[in-house]
């Protein structure tokens, strides 16, 4: 099989891998262009193609991971990864596992490792490689591998929450919940949330920004029946759609442009967290960018003339 063809086949395992490794879409995508442009340059065919492509793909994420800490710690407001609609990657049997390692909660869990953690974790536990395979990815011995797992798996353990396993109860929460939200059913939204529930942005101080969030179902199902009619009554849609492998919506100004992405946690038949990306520069995968903040004008007129 000639290069391109054997690297096209394989492209959807590699923007995988450094999505998990890197939490942009667009960070992953220019580690992919540059493992094909190192592939294409090498001068010989290698024995094993995926080997190789994997190997260079997480070495050039962990060089860009290593740079892009610096800059998240300098971030402003909260930091979520960029919303993904997709995983090109596609495996029926571990469809479930798949979904749930490049959730929001999980990505936010990976930022606690080191970047060699983080890329022997997504190798080993995400995708099945061996420690041989591991080892020549990020230029460790096969023990040292095993150790950075180990390590890995524990910090993950000490925050790890499981989502409920069946999606069908999830979808049905979800379409429960965001038809009581383009209601404004106060009563309705906060029977689907849990006590604890947190609803917390990024807008990377470019969108409008709701302060450090807000906390418990009293308060977050107020905030929501009070913004979501008035912004559907101007012509904004509120368009269900799985996010990062999770329950979700896109959300559209009156034009069609997107204003954000919406999150669910599940657990436990309840809403545990409702994470919004509404920083542009984390959207444009999605589709054209409104102007959130015209929007939010006018949502806020919409408002106050129904009062």
């Amino acid at each position: 099989m000639e290069k391109t063809a054997e690297f096209e086949e394989l492209r959807p395992l590699l923007f995988s891998i450094a999505y998990r490794i890197l939490g942009s879409v667009t960070e992953a995508e220019d580690a992919v262009q540059e493992t094909w442009l190192r592939y294409e340059a090498f001068p010989t065919s290698p024995a094993s193609a995926k080997a190789f492509l994997s190997a260079v793909v997480t070495r050039v994420s962990i060089n860009v991971l290593r740079s892009a800490r610096v800059r998240r710690e300098e971030y402003v407001g909260p930091w979520f990864p960029e919303p993904l609609l997709a995983d090109p990657y596609q495996d029926p049997e571990r469809s479930a596992e798949l979904a749930d390692s490049v959730s929001m909660a999980a990505l936010l869990l990976l930022e606690r490792l080191t970047p060699l953690e983080r890329a022997a974790f997504v190798l080993r536990d995400v995708f099945g490689f061996g420690f041989p395979e591991i080892a020549s990815a990020v230029n460790r011995s096969e023990a040292a591998c095993r150790q950075l797992v180990v390590r890995a798996r524990r910090h993950m353990s000490e925050g790890r929450r499981r989502f409920e396993a069946d999606r069908r109860e999830r979808e049905e929460l979800a379409a429960r919940f965001f038809g009581a939200l383009s209601e404004g059913h106060v009563d309705g939204l906060r029977e689907l949330l849990a006590a604890d529930v947190q609803l917390v942005a990024d807008s990377g101080g470019k969108a409008p920004q709701w302060a450090r969030g807000f906390f418990g179902a009293g308060e977050v199902s107020r905030v929501l029946a009070a913004l979501l009619p008035p912004f559907v009554r101007i012509g904004g849609v509120v368009e269900p759609h799985q996010v990062n492998g999770q329950p979700g919506a896109i959300f559209r100004d009156p034009d069609g442009k997107v204003m954000n992405t919406w999150t669910l946690d599940i657990l436990d038949g309840r809403i545990q967290a409702i994470r919004t990306v509404s920083n542009p520069d984390k959207l444009g995968h999605v589709g054209p960018v409104a102007d959130a903040w015209a929007v939010l004008r006018e949502t806020q007129r919409a408002r106050r003339h129904a009062n």
